[in-house]
């Protein structure tokens, strides 16, 4: 079980490559298996790398387990943050979440503003320049988030503020949860007060045009929504607010380079990806369309192979923080109430036993017709893939995430060509960052 109090917890959150489950997690496998014990967080706690274990945690939320995150994540997310919230009150705000991230909306309201805030990003690239293919990322998907829960447009003012106080907010989320002067979490408890108070102004505004009848049709965001639809408190409304614009753009940006950074290592599949969004591309000329629809989306088919393989091999989340609420036998084993279980997802997608050559980058394992020999079968599919979570916590945003990922890549391949300029690799902290930031050189070109 480790040191007193902090058990193991060093040796397993000790950065190591994204693409792999780290020395930690190899040894004690080799040596316990894939369900074992330790002391992490200063709790006891069961690691489980077992596919059927981590499915039965994830299914049984709320009845054995509930959502367990360390006291310093809440600290600064907030007490009403939908991380750490369970039962009644998580379900009510996730329903506002999912009301807001519906199919629906996303066809009519997202689609066109996942695109537009694309190439707006895409047209800032200066040709033969290098820059940081993770901050180009970021900068997409915090613009787009913004817009939509505050509706502040990309590059003004208040929009560029929030997004540096949002930087050293990010970094204290990750950090050693100290309160002293000068660390990461007290820099970022600060960056927290200054983001609610930007966001308590917006609320202020929208409250006294709403009682005045002045409201702007374009104020169709989360802000206006819950003001006009929900009962919620002012702070609950901040902390529902700062943790869907955490939620919202860091982990898709973070999968956007992640496949920026995959790709060049698979030609085959660059060459797919250009064939197929050059075809989208033409169609849409011949029949003299210019935006992206619904039906383009959904014509990307070996694209969503290309997303679902960056999602199981990047492992954007590598586990989840859960306690039994129950004593629970599974299998032989004998789970304490009270104690910590952490599923380990990257540790399923990594298993050489469901996913052939799993440190590979192979989109057409995710092909239906199998090709290549390696296509896990649809149950093996449904059953260990889970980069969203499962359960009744299943990530709210995971299909705009998709649409994202997508959308960007589409563009990315019709305009440009990239190449790295250094060498840098997606490391786990556990959170998944790109130490030199993924320096990339762009080429402009056309496909069509």
């Amino acid at each position: 079980m480790g040191w007193p109090f902090i058990g193991e917890t060093i040796g397993y959150l000790k950065p190591y490559s994204a693409t792999t489950i780290g020395e930690f997690m190899d040894q004690h496998i080799a040596r316990y298996g894939k369900i074992y014990k330790s002391k992490l967080f200063g709790e006891p706690a069961i690691v489980s790398a077992d596919a059927g274990l981590n499915r039965f945690i994830l299914q049984n939320e709320g009845k054995l387990f509930e959502c367990s995150y360390p006291r310093s994540i809440g600290g600064i997310l907030g007490k009403w943050s939908m991380l750490v919230l369970v039962g009644d009150m998580h379900r009510d705000m996730r329903t506002i979440s999912l009301n807001f991230l519906s199919h629906a909306r996303l066809r009519t309201h997202m689609m066109k503003d996942v695109e537009k805030h694309t190439l707006l990003v895409l047209r800032s690239w200066k040709e033969n320049s290098t820059f940081s293919a993770q901050d180009e990322a970021k900068k997409f998907t915090f613009n787009l988030v913004a817009k939509h829960i505050l509706n502040l447009d990309p590059g003004n003012l208040e929009t560029e503020q929030l997004r540096k106080e949002y930087v050293t907010f990010m970094k204290g989320v990750v950090s050693v949860p100290l309160n002293l002067p000068g660390t990461a979490y007290r820099k970022a408890l600060k960056s927290r007060c200054t983001i609610l108070k930007l966001i308590e102004g917006k609320m202020e505004e929208r409250v006294k045009r709403i009682q005045e009848g002045n409201e702007s049709l374009e104020e169709e965001d989360l802000l206006n929504w819950v003001l006009k639809h929900s009962s919620l408190s002012t702070e609950q409304i901040l902390d529902l607010i700062l943790s869907l614009l955490f939620a919202g753009h860091e982990t898709s940006s973070v999968s956007i380079a992640l496949a920026i950074y995959f790709l060049p290592g698979c030609p085959q599949a660059m060459q797919q990806l250009k064939e197929e969004h050059r075809e989208i591309a033409r169609a849409k000329k011949q029949a003299g369309k210019v935006e992206l629809t619904w039906d383009d989306y959904k014509k990307m088919e070996f694209t969503h192979c290309v997303v679902n393989e960056t999602l199981r091999l990047g492992n954007v989340v590598r586990f989840l923080h859960r306690k039994a609420i129950k004593d629970v036998r599974y299998k032989g084993y004998d789970i304490p109430c009270g104690w910590k279980v952490l599923p380990v997802i990257a540790a399923v997608h990594l298993d050489p036993s469901l996913f052939d050559q799993p440190q590979h980058f192979n989109p057409w394992r995710w092909q239906n017709n199998g090709s290549r020999g390696s296509c896990p079968s649809m149950s093996t599919v449904s059953n260990n893939f889970l980069p969203f979570g499962g359960g009744p916590r299943l990530c709210a945003g995971s299909e705009l995430a998709k649409l994202e990922m997508a959308v960007f890549i589409h563009h990315l391949i019709l305009n440009y060509h990239w190449e790295l300029t250094d060498t840098d690799e997606a490391f786990a902290y556990p959170f998944v960052d790109f130490p030199k930031g993924l320096p990339i050189k762009v080429k402009a070109h056309s496909l069509l």
